[in-house]
């Protein structure tokens, strides 16, 4: 029998766990799997062994791990698989297949296209962008965030998007906030590239309020939040791993 195991990064502040469970509960929907299993990474519950175990005891034989991971970093590469593997040692009878996190996709410049649309400072002509990732150090982060940036740049003619980082890639996102300072911009968005809320989400309005211009405008966007569109990039992420054989085998 086949299982589908969702893993989520998780969190300290329980309101963000809380919309990740919702998230992916609305993600099961429509699943096609007779079992389905939500787990998270660290810092929340069910960890990923426990969901393991419960799609084992439900009669999983077959189980199709999906990172909801907005981009490709050491968690999707390093940490989860090194769990999966030992779980593989642990119950060598199962089949562990690995999928692929969101990365760039087009339905994600869509999303950050439409949370620039409905921004009160849409109809400005001065608008800069600064789309904020959480950060890594490995560089395939910084890679797929500015590919998405300049993408979401090049269908909004004269609006101007860079990409800033939280945590452990640069260009920070105070240095965002002080190019935007010292820029002749006189509207800034700010869209957080994160999911859900969380630790980092209230660090970047503080941030807006201690260092932003007092003679600009500034506006907040809210995080990336449940999105029919990231249900149908996890949706196709789950079909590769089912039907295309674009996953990684996990074995012992």
């Amino acid at each position: 029998m086949e299982a589908v195991l969702y893993i989520c990064h998780g969190s300290r502040i329980k309101e963000a766990s809380d919309q990740a469970i919702s998230f992916i509960k609305r993600c099961m929907e429509d699943g096609e799997f007779p079992i389905q299993e939500y787990s998270f990474l660290e810092l929340s519950e069910p960890t990923i062994e426990q969901a393991f175990f419960q799609c084992i005891k439900k009669g999983a034989t077959v189980i199709h791990v999906i990172p909801v991971l907005l981009l490709t970093a050491a968690h999707a590469k390093i940490d989860i698989p090194v769990v999966l593997e030992k779980l593989s040692e642990e119950y060598p009878e199962i089949e562990i297949r690995y999928g692929r996190p969101i990365g760039v996709h087009e339905k994600m410049i869509e999303i950050v296209i439409e949370k620039i649309k409905k921004s009160s400072l849409f109809d400005k002509k001065d608008l800069l962008v600064l789309l904020v990732g959480r950060g890594s150090s490995d560089p395939e982060v910084k890679q797929d965030l500015g590919d998405i940036s300049a993408l979401v740049e090049a269908q909004l003619p004269g609006i101007s998007v860079k990409d800033y980082y939280l945590t452990a890639t640069e260009p920070s996102f105070i240095e965002g906030i002080e190019y935007a300072n010292s820029s002749s911009y006189q509207n800034i968005l700010v869209i957080p590239y994160l999911l859900f809320t969380g630790i980092l989400m209230k660090s970047m309005t503080n941030t807006i309020k201690e260092l932003a211009d007092s003679d600009k405008i500034y506006e907040l966007a809210p995080y990336l939040g449940y999105h029919p569109f990231l249900a149908d990039i996890l949706n196709e992420r789950l079909k590769e791993v089912a039907k295309e054989d674009l996953y990684v085998s996990i074995k012992h």
